[in-house]
């Protein structure tokens, strides 16, 4: 005679037992990211660029500037594109738009406020941030997993507990929804934007006082475990 093995919903000898596990915690960035727009306009193609070249190079000296306090710096998208006149016939460009695009990640957030006002105190530069955020790599998303996991299995005996039975075999384990990071609060999501146009006072700006939002990270887990039968 052989042992009735457990199936899809279980057997009377190898019942089935499915928990879910889930985890959130509550932890503090580790970057701050920074989206910074550098513009020039004029009615000459040419000196539209050599503008837009001159504010880009000097954004990316200030940057570079603030050394290991910067962990990445990027250029995204760059565009030059002609603003067409609406009067007459033919095709006369009235002036000419010039952006571009670039992202700075900071891991030093004492000289995040002071990069920001002297970014936003150039000529024709825009910054949008800080964004908080957690490295692809940080160990807090680990961390949450095995959290998510522990929960899944002590639940899974307080169940069988509460039935006078004993957990056996885990027959499967499933990750259903690893979060994160994401801000503690709705109004976390804000983001400071300023565009400032080129300072009229050779003082330097007053720098930014800006505190770390805390993250949410969540990690859950389904579970299916085989139970010893209980006694009922």
């Amino acid at each position: 005679m052989t042992t009735p093995t457990a199936g899809p919903y279980g057997t009377p000898d190898a019942p089935l037992l499915a928990v879910r596990g889930e985890t959130t915690l509550e932890v503090d960035p580790e970057i701050a990211r920074l989206g910074i727009t550098v513009t020039a306009r004029g009615r000459d193609r040419r000196t539209t660029l050599d503008d837009l070249t001159r504010r880009n190079a000097t954004v990316l000296d200030l940057v570079k500037s603030y050394g290991d306090a910067v962990e990445n710096l990027s250029t995204g998208a760059v565009s030059i594109t002609p603003e067409l006149t609406h009067r007459g016939r033919g095709e006369h460009v009235r002036t000419y738009h010039g952006n571009v695009h670039l992202t700075a990640d900071l891991t030093d957030f004492t000289a995040l406020g002071e990069l920001t006002t002297r970014l936003a105190d150039l000529d024709l530069t825009r910054v949008d941030g800080p964004w908080w955020e957690l490295r692809p790599d940080s160990p807090v998303h680990r961390q949450a997993r095995r959290q998510a996991v522990r929960a899944a299995v002590q639940r899974a005996h307080e169940y069988a507990e509460a039935l006078g039975a004993t957990v056996a075999a885990l027959l499967e384990l499933t990750d259903t929804g690893t979060q994160g990071p994401r801000p503690r609060a709705a109004f976390d999501r804000r983001a400071v934007r300023m565009s400032v146009a080129a300072a009229e006072t050779e003082a330097a700006p007053e720098a930014l006082d800006l505190e770390p939002r805390r993250l949410r990270v969540q990690a859950e887990v389904s579970a299916v475990f085989t139970m010893v039968p209980p006694r009922l």
